[in-house]
């Protein structure tokens, strides 16, 4: 008896008509069938048919293979990835049970992930609150905070808007630019004008004149960036607020710096496409300044879309970005890799990052060790934000970004490097955190140690400390 495997499609073909911007009865009415049919295949009661398929594809210029190939595989890739968590430790599961749960129910993979995430922000939560001795309250006053454990909750990476947005980069691309898009789809015209004349704004949307505004003092990656976000927030407003429901936010402010972050998200993800930017990662090694140029962005905006391509399936080199001013506050960080950083208190005086700014624009590359042994290789150099005209203020960071040890031979930085990598620098997460006695750059005691007294003998460290 031949195997007649039925085919089922309700989650993807729920997604295409929501993309499409079409209700049910719009798409049952372009296929010449009914809406409750089309309910009936969302909600995978129904098998897809090989002449609907066919009639799919025709109707809305699509590919049938994408379509019906690999039915459910980032859902499937995403569900395996949840129950790798060591909380299932000691549970049996076939890899076959996975793939009928994502094809047969999914509303309930849904709902399993939507509740695993909620529980990884939890978890983020109360470590937060632990270092902190405060209650929920105290959030309000941190919304950056609150941004942040959101965004490290989901390791920086959300696939329907990668997904979208590379969908709108193709329909950007059949024009010459996004300025030219922007003109066709929205007929709004873009104009740089002087700083004086933008009066603090680097970008104003002038619904009354049908014009995009820009500061002509912005460089080239900053102006497509510019221009990006604001396409980000006329298309892809639905779907990032549908990314930001899916948080439980306790204040007003926190909401609204995660907002941004996944609009600046979009954008990125519109100028360098996912599975394009995927490809050029591997030939270029991971060569940061070779993929800006490849793509048209700048350092910072290439180091931050790396630490995103942890796309179920299509996982690259998982990275961690941070970026600090020569006071050592940081402004960003996100974590794709599994580093500690320091959510309280200054952090490892030993990292290059805080010493790129002694050889500006120039990339450091540096091997780290942390006190309980884990290896990182980082690269660190500075980046320049505003000036663009004489007089005008200019701010100077420094970035680093970094990957697991074991992921560092994949880098073009450690091709001239023997395997394994050269001598570490032994650092910590934060001076209180970090239980290496024998550092002299250490600038507070460790929580848990007896500081010894000096009347006999001074240490050369800042700090003696008893064994016990």
């Amino acid at each position: 008896m031949p195997n007649d495997r039925r085919l089922y499609i309700g989650p993807r073909l729920r997604r295409l008509r929501r993309d499409l911007g079409l209700t049910q009865a719009d798409m049952a009415a372009d296929l010449d069938v009914s809406a409750s049919y089309v309910a009936l295949l969302e909600r995978n009661n129904r098998p897809v048919t090989a002449d609907l398929l066919v009639r799919l594809a025709q109707t809305y210029s699509i590919d049938m293979a994408a379509l019906a190939g690999g039915v459910g595989a980032d859902e499937t890739a995403r569900l395996q990835a949840l129950l790798n968590d060591p909380i299932f430790a000691g549970i049996d599961r076939a890899a076959a049970e996975v793939a009928d749960i994502v094809t047969n129910y999914p509303g309930v993979t849904e709902a399993l992930l939507r509740l695993y995430t909620t529980y990884q922000e939890e978890q983020l939560a109360l470590a937060d609150r632990g270092a902190e001795g405060n209650g929920p309250e105290s959030e309000a006053l941190d919304p950056m905070a609150e941004s942040r454990r959101f965004l490290a909750a989901r390791r920086n990476c959300f696939p329907s808007l990668d997904d979208h947005a590379e969908r709108l980069a193709q329909a950007v691309s059949r024009h010459d630019n996004i300025t030219g898009y922007l003109k066709a789809r929205h007929g709004l015209r873009v104009r740089r004008l002087p700083s004086s004349v933008m009066v603090g704004s680097v970008r104003r949307l002038d619904r009354h004149r049908g014009e995009v505004l820009l500061d002509d003092g912005l460089d080239g990656a900053s102006q497509a960036f510019q221009l990006a976000l604001q396409l980000a927030y006329l298309e892809m407003g639905q779907e990032v607020d549908a990314e930001l429901s899916d948080g439980s936010f306790v204040s007003e402010g926190g909401e609204r710096l995660t907002r941004r972050a996944l609009a600046s998200y979009a954008a990125a993800a519109l100028l360098m496409p996912y599975s394009a930017f995927a490809r050029a990662v591997e030939a270029r090694r991971y060569d940061v300044e070779a993929l800006a140029r490849q793509f048209g962005a700048s350092f910072e905006q290439t180091a931050h879309r790396l630490t995103t391509l942890q796309k179920p399936g299509h996982e690259r080199v998982p990275f961690f970005f941070i970026r600090v001013d020569p006071a050592g506050n940081v402004s960003k960080r996100l974590d794709g890799a599994g580093f500690p950083f320091a959510r309280h208190g200054g952090g490892c005086p030993l990292w290059s990052v805080h010493h790129a700014f002694r050889t500006a624009r120039q990339i450091v590359t540096q091997w780290l060790e942390l006190p309980d042994g884990q290896r990182f290789f980082s690269i660190a150099r500075t980046v320049t934000a505003g000036g663009g005209a004489f007089g005008a203020p200019r701010v100077e960071r420094a970035i680093a970004l970094g990957c697991a040890a074991e992921h560092a031979g994949r880098l073009i930085y450690t091709a001239d490097q023997p395997a394994g990598g050269l001598v570490a620098t032994p650092i910590g997460v934060t001076c209180r955190l970090c239980q290496r006695t024998e550092c002299a750059a250490r600038s507070e005691p460790p929580i848990g140690r007896q500081i010894l007294p000096d009347d006999i003998r001074r240490t050369s460290q800042p700090f003696g400390f008893s064994d016990s």
